[in-house]
This record gives structure tokens, sequence and C-alpha cells, in this order.
């Protein structure tokens, strides 16, 4: 096999009422919970991978990105040495190392710095990208931030969409693009990486908030577009458990376990 290194790159916290992880019977968390904003970096000798960009580091603050509603009800921190430039550059890295970018889904915590990328062959959900276009052109600004959207289509990626009857795909012989369809939001993708020791772990990002939402339809989230599509996406990932790890979301005891970037890496 060839080598593969996973990093995980802390990006900060969220804050937020925790009935957004499991709409009722949320007794893991206390009422107002912090969670992970996270991105992950695969090095691989057919090209570096990065599984979503984090939140932009200006989304915050008086003259921030996000609208002011958005942000006192989901405040990010972490400082600017929890910016995805900061933790790139941390590992000796920058925005034209990555030959792919694979976004989970285009909200505000997870899209947020995909303008950067301007050699990356950038994956996305058709449908995701889809709503993120209307909502742009509605002048919506909520989990769909404007003035990200704004910036990603002056800087003209290179985007290559996921048909939603796409089915999954290798983007390298470790790495699989998962097409999760909708649940969550609009369009999910998920990410599989096969590594020679730590073995299989499947990036679900919000397909699954956190390990409860697995159990199914009694630990629904509270931010859900389509219940149907997301108990598709959770059956589906509860038989890739029987052989994988599955990574959330926005789970803060499961990152808490994690090796961050700072500390090393999986292989």
């Amino acid at each position: 096999m060839a080598s593969v290194r996973l990093h995980v790159l802390d990006l900060g916290r969220l804050r937020f009422d925790s009935r957004l992880l499991i709409g009722s019977g949320s007794a893991p968390f206390p009422e107002s919970v912090e969670v992970p904003v996270s991105a992950y970096c695969i090095d691989h000798p057919d090209g570096r991978v990065l599984f979503d960009t984090g939140c932009h580091p200006q989304a915050m603050g008086p003259n921030g990105r996000w609208p002011a509603a958005f942000q006192r009800a989901y405040p990010h921190f972490g400082g600017e040495e929890c910016s995805l430039p900061n933790r790139l550059a941390e590992m000796g890295l920058g925005p034209n190392d990555f030959r792919f970018v694979v976004l989970s889904h285009m909200h505000n915590d997870h899209a947020g710095c995909v303008e950067l990328f301007r050699k990356s062959r950038i994956i996305v959900h058709a449908d995701e990208l889809a709503a993120a276009q209307d909502a742009y052109r509605r002048n919506e600004d909520d989990a769909y931030c404007w003035r990200d959207t704004d910036a990603w289509i002056g800087a003209d990626l290179h985007w290559s969409p996921v048909r939603p009857d796409g089915a999954d795909r290798d983007l390298h012989p470790e790495v699989r693009i998962l097409n999760l369809g909708r649940g969550h939001a609009f369009g999910m993708l998920g990410l599989a990486v096969a590594l020679p020791e730590t073995g299989a772990v499947v990036l679900a990002s919000d397909a699954l908030y956190c390990a409860e939402n697995l159990a199914g339809a009694e630990a629904l989230p509270g931010w859900l577009l389509d219940r149907a599509g997301y108990l598709r996406t959770v059956a589906r990932l509860r038989d890739l458990a029987a052989d994988a790890q599955i990574w959330f979301g926005h789970d803060p005891r499961q990152f808490a376990t994690l090796r961050k970037s700072s500390e090393g890496w999986y292989e």
C-alpha cells in the first residue's frame, strides 16, 4: 500500500444550543455546547487532498463575514492560530500544495476558506453547489454565507461537481469519495481513507454530528433539511461502521481523543 498519512486540523470551536446536535434527549451535552471545527489533510503520493476548509479567518467581529445574527447564535472562536492558513503553515503547506479539495458541504463552517485554493480541483456535491449559488442570487445570508460565496465566485475556482445520482468513486486507491446525498444539507459528501496502520476511517462531517446520531431516528439532530435522506445516510454509515472508524462532524468528546496536526498524524 502506498504511503498515506491523515492529519487532523483543529480549526477552533463553535458554541450553540446542544439541541442542534440531538433535537431531543441531548443529555450527554450541556445546554450550551462547544463543538470542534475541523478539516483533514491527506498526504498521498498521487496528490495531497484536503477535506473541508473551516471558517474564514474574518468570519467574526463588527465587520465580519458572518451576519451579526449568525455570529450571536453560532459564535466561532479559537484565535488566529486556529485558522486554516495557519494550520497549514504549521505543516509547511499552503493552498497551492493541494491537488484536490473535497467539500463535505458548503455551510460557512466547512467551506469558509475555499476561495484560497485556486490551483486545486474542488469537489462538491452538485446540488450543494447549486444551493449556495441560489442563496447568493437571492441575497440570503445565513449558513451559506453571502460574503464567502461572493469571494469564491470572484476567485474562478476549478469546480468538479458530483452528480446527485453519481456513484462513490476513488480519488486515489486509498481515498474514496462517498456520495451521501441529501440530509443535513442539499448534498453531502464523505471521505473514506484506508490507512495501513490505523485502518479505515470515514470522515462523515455533518452527515453525523456526533456518536449519538449513529443510533438512528431517536437521536435526530435539530438542524435537518431532509429527514428521509438523513436516515438513509445513517443506515449507510452504520453499515460502514462495521469495518471502519466513523469520525463525526462536531463531536467534542471524540475530537478531544484525536491526534491533532500539531502533535502528529495517522498512518
